[in-house]
């Protein structure tokens, strides 16, 4: 394929492993582990793989070297690294024995149950080493839930010898790699499932896993899209950008981005809910901000709006929440089917209560419209279809409009809107990145060397230098509690909201007035690969700081 300057010279990086993957490990392991909520439920679930310890890998003299067959799928959403955990994991199988074999099933978990795969080769895998995007092998939203699914998959494993398969996915895909691993346990199939964690939202996370990939890549990518935006802001100065950025379930992007480019407003969804905010509430907290910094004669700035706002405040959420409900048959747990959109709207007017009728009514006839008709595949509101950026934009504009009626407002305000989602999904991967999805493959590799099932593979100590870094094991069962899903209550993994009382919150709450008021503006500019350390290898804020040295 055909290659850019700087895909020349990033194909020559070798990212960096921690030292105890540099050579043999041995195991050590932790005390046994409980899931972090509903213990008896998700023990009953998952009796083959529940209570297994965490383990660490340390320096050892020699090591398992038996060739070893794996296969490995990308799930989900895009998120830069992707290629560097398969690189790193093809390295690392190799390392034990060249005769060992990796296989990557096409399109996500669906070519695992289609029986779609390619063999990787030295000259494949060299094309692809640190690039951005998943198009290697592809990826899919195919969720591995049914027998038939996983028996279909046990024949081609069978076939191919393949021992072990690695899921590079989020929650939901990290779920479904544990319900795998359990089921092949239970059957004595005698097949490993290793899961890794990936999603630039920045939601998996917890105690032993530090930052899931692509998130550094992504927030980077994003905030020297919106520090260009903020220098136009502030040489134009005649336009709020109101800029929504991926985030549904959490607003980890929005935060770092804020740290980041240090913009006059950034809405953080956890704290609308936690603090009760009606849409009105929040439409006012800009409206001030608007209204203080036109007293000053400044009438630009820009606003972060995290893509999941809406589901967060607590009357719509509470709306959204019956809507899945009675849109999920609750015989199939699966979509209702309609003849038409007009018999969707009118059976959900029908059927949802009067305190959330009044709210639905309260939203501007298309959102209404779109909140009563797309689903996604799992039958859930397709939050990311609603223009959040352009309804609170407009509902801003009308309330100073009145105000100004009132004389309360003698400003301008003109607004332009972005939304940035796919345009750092698939980036070249940090060299943060780089390096911690090459050590997430490298180190599933040792997992799978050493026996493991249903562990997902994490690397701890990373605001250290990579040398410094901590390679292991950490159960799946040990995320895992019990949630309302389409009607049912399921084993999936908990989702990392935003901490309110965690220090990158707190840091960016007491900052945030003075960034409000004034031009605190920051140009983060475009990610760098070549130069000194503290330029090109450092973490996001939010990591620094979570880990107390920001």
């Amino acid at each position: 394929m055909e290659k850019s300057a700087l895909q020349i010279a990033r194909a020559a990086y070798q990212p960096k492993l921690p030292k105890a993957l540099q050579g043999p490990v041995n195991v050590k392991e932790g005390a046994a582990t409980q899931s972090v909520g509903n213990q008896e439920e998700i023990k009953a679930l998952f009796p083959n793989t529940y209570g297994m310890p965490v383990v660490e890998f340390v320096p050892a003299e020699s090591e398992n070297k038996d060739a070893i067959n794996v296969g490995i799928i990308l799930s989900g959403g895009q998120a830069p690294g992707g290629h560097n955990v398969i690189s790193g994991l093809y390295d690392g199988v190799k390392s034990l024995n060249r005769d060992s074999k990796l296989y990557g099933f096409l399109m996500g978990p669906g070519g695992l149950v289609d029986h779609k795969y390619v063999e990787f080769t030295d000259e494949f895998i060299d094309e692809y080493r640190n690039t951005g995007g998943f198009d290697i092998i592809g990826s899919g939203r195919t969720k591995l839930e049914k027998e038939a699914q996983f028996e279909s998959g046990i024949e081609i494993l069978r076939q191919l010898g393949i021992k072990a398969l690695v899921i590079i996915g989020g929650d939901d895909s990290n779920t479904n790699a544990c319900v795998l691993a359990e089921y092949y346990a239970a059957k004595k199939y005698g097949v490993q499932v290793i899961g890794c964690p990936k999603t630039i939202d920045g939601d998996l996370k917890n105690e032993q896993i530090e930052t899931s990939f692509g998130f550094d890549t992504a927030c980077k990518t994003y905030s020297e899209l919106i520090g260009n935006i903020q220098r136009d802001c502030n040489s134009a100065r005649k336009y709020w950008h109101f800029i929504k950025v991926m985030g549904r379930s959490a607003s980890h992007i929005a935060l770092e981005c804020a740290l980041q480019c240090q913009p006059n407003i950034c809405l953080i969804s956890e704290e609308v809910e936690a603090k009760q905010m009606s849409l009105d509430d929040v439409v006012e907290y800009i409206a001030k901000a608007v209204a203080l910094r036109a007293a000053d004669g400044n009438n630009f700035g820009t606003v972060l709006v995290p893509e999941g706002l809406i589901e967060f405040i607590p009357a719509i959420k509470k709306l959204i929440a019956q809507l899945n409900e009675v849109l999920t048959d609750p015989a199939t747990g699966e979509p209702r089917e309609f003849k038409s959109a007009d018999e969707q709207i009118a059976f959900v007017l029908n059927s949802i209560t009067a305190e959330n009728m009044a709210v639905l009514e309260s939203l501007p006839a298309d959102v209404k419209r779109q909140l009563c008709l797309d689903r996604d595949p799992h039958g859930n509101v397709q939050v990311s279809l609603i223009e959040t950026e352009k309804l609170l934009s407009a509902m801003v504009a009308k309330k100073l409009d009145a105000w100004k009626q009132e004389g309360k407002f003698n400003g301008k305000f003109s607004a332009q809107h972005h939304f940035f989602g796919y345009e750092g999904r698939c980036a070249a991967p940090s060299n943060y990145d780089a390096d911690y999805c090459y050590s997430l493959g490298y180190n599933a590799s040792r997992l799978i060397s050493n026996g493991k099932t249903g562990y997902m593979s994490v690397i701890r100590n990373t605001t250290a230098p990579a040398a410094e870094w901590i390679a292991g094991g950490v159960p799946i069962t040990m995320m895992m509690n019990i949630e309302r899903r389409n009607g049912a209550n399921k084993p999936v993994i908990r989702k990392a909201l935003v901490e309110l009382d965690g220090a990158p919150f707190k840091y960016f709450v007491s900052k945030r007035d003075d960034w409000a008021r004034r031009t605190a503006y920051v140009y983060p500019g475009p990610i760098q690969y070549f130069g000194p350390t503290e330029v090109c290898d450092q973490c996001t804020k939010t990591l620094a700081l979570e880990q107390a040295k920001g």
